[in-house]
């Protein structure tokens, strides 16, 4: 089969992608319609909060690649999340397009990104209407386009971002939000999707779902009565009062704009292939090489002023020797490791905000003190050495909130890569003191930090607490964030030649733990904690 047998003619501009006709590809209306008797879910709502920002597929769970660096050794963004775009009439197959585009992608992180989310909140009137299947929701004023283009925006920008939950049955958005974060790539559907110009400027590939009018109507039908709880005399007046003039009017002169069309949505695998292929090259072209560029950097000649040492007495030299110690037992070196991370946490507790405070004393006199002026701290730790810090802080700072970093680097390509995170709510008014074991490069300190940054944190409530740092790992946090606070027991100056600190302290995950360079499988964790 030649491209032209299955790529159809180029039409107004763009591509239309029919696919090979020997099979049906289309719904048997039969099929699409619920059976007699069915009975009908009372309610139906978006995505919950506890799902996690990452799409399941019916063949994999995309979050358990990592996903590679997306700023540069500034630590600015530097790659933006490719955007697709995906448009048609309502019931036309639009997220089984995108499904199958990820499904086919498979890349980590990418995130689906529903037009459906940002319907506008209905005044007491509107609902009204709503009820009674008189309201049009296939309207461009339905949509908060404001919220969305900003909300898009963000979220291409790297940056977390909340999306509102849509209740379709009692056409209001629910209380709790649903948190995105960390997208490669962004599958954005709606029927409106090319409706505005600031939201098509966001487009890297815009892709319009071509679906016969009928075979729309009976997935409408079939969608609105079993899983949003309406009748088939609400639905089809509905339709014929706004869904269908709608489309004729907003939705498919928005054809003209597209890069791409697909007739016959998700059944159209070769159309699916050819997009597939070219996301892959522009993925391909934003590749980053981050700790190369690290490593190769020339280092200043003076430490930072960022930069705190914890005073090197006769007793932190002695615990320095004894955890740097190759013969020391496993036992010995969790026990006194446990006891220099719990003198740097004090330290580092030391930098954090305070203001005067008068108490009075039992013996009624008064003391002036001084007590924490921030609105609270938070821990995050890099998993998984950085997780062995975490009781020091909880055992000096009461009822502090933990969040989790897993980076690992990928070795093939030495890179750091985002595989999991879990962040608190409303992290962002915190102080965060961001917890690793130790600091070579600094690859996977820029990542967390960054990532602290993409949700908001200020860069001057950070702190990046670490047993033991290499001076190119402290010069490059320092130079690419130079308001965050770099805190340690022990700054080394050398690195060999496969980027290990020396003279070093080892592998502190496999002293600690005692894996010995086994490697370690997350992926059940992960799956764990994020369903939980």
């Amino acid at each position: 089969m030649t491209l032209l047998d299955c790529a159809g003619a180029r039409i107004s501009g763009c591509w239309s992608l029919r696919g090979d006709s020997s099979g049906s590809g289309e719904d048997s209306l039969d099929r699409l319609l619920p059976p007699a008797g069915a009975p009908r879910k009372k309610s139906a709502t978006s995505l919950s909060k506890t799902e996690p920002p990452l799409l399941r597929t019916g063949k994999r769970t995309i979050y358990t690649a990592g996903r590679p660096p997306w700023y540069d050794e500034h630590g600015a963004q530097s790659k933006e999340a490719f955007v697709i775009g995906l448009c048609g009439g309502s019931a036309s197959g639009k997220t089984t397009v995108a499904n199958k585009i990820i499904e086919a992608l498979d890349v980590p992180w990418v995130v689906l990104l529903s037009m459906d989310s940002f319907y506008k909140v209905l005044s007491p009137e509107e609902q009204v209407l709503a009820a009674q299947n008189d309201y049009n929701f296939d309207h461009p004023g339905a949509f908060d386009f404001e919220l969305l283009v900003a909300t898009l925006r963000k979220l291409k920008q790297g940056r977390s971002v909340k999306i509102p939950v849509y209740d379709f049955t009692t056409h209001r958005r629910q209380k709790d939000w649903k948190n995105l974060y960390g997208a490669s790539v962004i599958i954005f559907e709606g029927i409106m999707s090319f409706a505005d110009k600031e939201l098509l400027q966001l487009l890297d590939m815009k892709i319009f779902v071509d679906t016969d009018s009928d075979i729309r109507l009976v997935r409408r039908l079939r969608r609105d009565i079993t899983e949003r709880g309406r009748d088939i005399e609400g639905v089809i007046k509905q339709y014929n009062k706004f869904v269908k003039p709608a489309f004729e009017q907003y939705i498919e002169p928005t054809m003209r704009l597209a890069d791409i069309v697909v007739p016959r949505g998700g059944g159209n695998m070769v159309a699916i292939d050819l997009i597939v292929q070219h996301v892959h090259s522009q993925l391909e072209e934003r590749e980053l090489s981050v700790r190369a560029l690290l490593a190769s950097a020339q280092q200043m000649q003076q430490l930072p002023q960022t930069l705190s040492v914890l005073e090197s007495t006769p007793q932190v030299r002695g615990l320095h020797t004894i955890i740097r110690n190759k013969e020391t037992s496993r036992d010995e070196f969790i026990f006194y490791s446990k006891r220099l991370m719990r003198l740097l946490i004090e330290h580092a507790l030391t930098f954090l905000p305070s203001q005067p405070c008068a108490v009075q004393t039992p013996q009624g006199h008064e003391y002036e003190g001084r007590r924490h002026s921030g609105k609270g701290i938070t821990g995050v730790s890099i998993l998984r050495a950085g997780e062995t810090m975490e009781p020091a802080l909880r055992a000096v700072c009461k009822d502090v909130r933990i969040g989790k970093i897993l980076i690992q680097t990928n070795l093939d390509s030495g890179e750091p890569e985002l595989h999991y995170l879990r962040l608190p709510k409303d992290i962002s008014e915190d102080h965060v003191i961001l917890m690793d074991s130790t600091v070579s490069t600094g690859a996977a300190a820029m990542m967390a930090v960054r990532v602290l940054l993409d949700h908001e944190v200020q860069e001057d409530k950070i702190m990046l607490v670490s047993l033991l740092m290499a001076e190119l790992g402290v010069h490059s946090v320092a130079y690419a964030f130079p308001k965050v606070k770099i805190i340690t027991t022990a700054v080394d100056k050398n690195l060999d030649d496969c980027l290990h600190v020396i003279p070093g302290i080892g592998d502190f995950g496999d002293r600690y733990f005692g894996t010995d360079g086994q490697e370690i499988d997350w992926s059940d964790e992960e799956e764990q904690q994020l369903s939980s």
